[in-house]
């Protein structure tokens, strides 16, 4: 199973990408293939035109729909900014509809407060379902994420640490239980 993680934060002294590249190593720690999609790395302007009629930027839009496809299932990563998920991860899923139709997608969100982004985590499941994917019931929530992890990206908090492998632990069995029913129902057309 092939996991993308979709980082949504694009701004100079942001904290989220730790817990992204964290998710990253804890998942091939586990054996599962990941593509991190770091939206800082590889911007998309804002959505002026659908995909597929904007000239300037399809083969950017392209290749990230490809990197999409390929994914079995994803996790969304974002701070929360003003109670809310970041503009550049909304953004980039205005781009997008059939890349994230009827995949198991999971919802993580990080703040500089103590509420660890659940505002945020709450509407962007929201827009997973209004996406046709399934939403994970659990989100990782990351409070205070500044003090979570050292200059090298190592995590100093246990009980991040603990809630991390929780959370994916749930997510693998949600995420592999909707891919082997969709090869199941694929396999029996």
């Amino acid at each position: 199973m092939k996991t993308a993680i979709v980082l949504g934060s694009v701004r100079a002294g942001r904290q989220s990408h730790k817990v992204a590249y964290y998710l990253e190593k804890k998942l091939r720690e586990r054996g599962v293939s990941t593509d991190l999609i770091d939206l800082a790395e590889d911007p998309l302007p804002v959505l002026d035109e659908r995909a597929g009629r904007h000239p300037q930027v399809q083969a950017k839009v392209e290749s990230l729909s490809a990197r999409l496809r390929a994914a079995d299932a994803l996790l969304f990563v974002t701070p929360e900014y003003h109670g809310s998920f970041s503009g550049a991860l909304k953004n980039a899923l205005d781009y997008f509809w059939e890349e994230f139709n009827k995949k198991p997608i999971g919802v993580v969100a990080a703040s500089a407060g103590k509420m660890g982004g659940i505002n945020a985590s709450t509407q962007l499941q929201h827009v997973v379902l209004s996406l046709g994917a399934f939403a994970l019931p659990t989100k990782l929530l990351v409070p205070e994420v500044q003090g979570v992890f050292d200059d090298a990206l190592q995590i100093k908090s246990e009980g991040v640490a603990k809630l991390t492998t929780r959370f994916l632990d749930e997510f693998l069995w949600f995420a592999g239980a909707i891919v082997q029913a969709k090869r199941a129902a694929s396999a029996a057309a």
